[in-house]
């Protein structure tokens, strides 16, 4: 398979297929397939798998898998957000990542769910118990918001990261969260009660624009012209339409 990511914000994932080659996807995610590729609903992994997905994860118990049956054939998914696609090469390895991080795999990859093994972790984390487990042999590729940034964690090296950013790590890197510190912080700091807590070896991938960030920055902006629609102005401009209307 040959690919290319094109373009800056909203990215799309190019690939030529040869014969025989499958790519597994995110229900949704196609922007276009020619007539060498088919379409199929499975669920990949099997029905406990594609159960745990729907009802733990909240994805579709169906995956979309594209075979190429001529010679070869073209595709194109597209990212769901504003952002950047990833692509990840397993060779036996593990990597743990947000639950919306996946957008395809080619090769022998196992997708499967995994639980943060701490409480705390999983209760104060930002994406709960829930996480994806991607293992095998293959290519993924992972998507997020915004850009994203590379660290590669050294034996014992701990960082410490907004818990939404966080898009993958490896299975080697441990996991927890870190409470801010101080009344004043957690109150006023703007960046909420708990850190995540990243110990090394190991290479993680960050996000600079979650979208539940995203999000609640529009909501928030929503909010403010609601509230500006009921002030002054928008008192005046109900009293004149009720003028109109009688």
């Amino acid at each position: 398979m040959d690919y290319k990511v094109t373009g800056d914000v909203m990215q799309a994932l190019q690939m030529e297929l040869r014969q025989g080659e499958e790519v597994f996807a995110e229900a949704g995610a196609m922007l276009y397939m020619d007539n060498g590729v088919e379409l199929q609903a499975k669920m990949q992994g099997g029905f406990v798998k594609g159960l745990m997905r729907k009802f733990l994860a909240g994805e579709s118990m169906f995956m979309s898998v594209f075979r190429c049956n001529g010679a070869k054939g073209r595709l194109a998914l597209a990212n769901p957000v504003a952002g950047k696609i990833i692509p990840i090469e397993l060779n036996g390895n593990t990597v743990l990542a947000e639950r919306n991080a996946f957008l395809c795999g080619i090769g022998n990859i196992d997708l499967s769910i995994a639980f943060t093994k701490k409480f705390g972790a999983g209760l104060f984390g930002g994406e709960g118990f829930i996480l994806q487990k991607l293992s095998g042999q293959g290519l993924v590729f992972l998507n997020a918001g915004g850009n994203m940034i590379e660290l590669t964690l050294a034996p014992g090296e701990t960082m410490r990261v907004d818990t939404g950013c966080i898009v993958s790590m490896a299975e080697t890197v441990t996991y927890d969260i870190q409470f801010v510190g101080g009344v004043r912080n957690a109150l006023f700091g703007g960046e909420g009660f708990f850190y995540a807590s990243l110990t090394g070896p190991g290479r993680v991938i960050l996000q600079t624009m979650p979208f539940s960030r995203f999000a609640n920055r529009i909501a928030a902006a929503m909010g403010g012209s609601r509230g500006e629609s009921r002030g002054l102005g928008g008192l005046g401009g109900n009293i004149l339409g009720d003028l109109i209307s009688d």
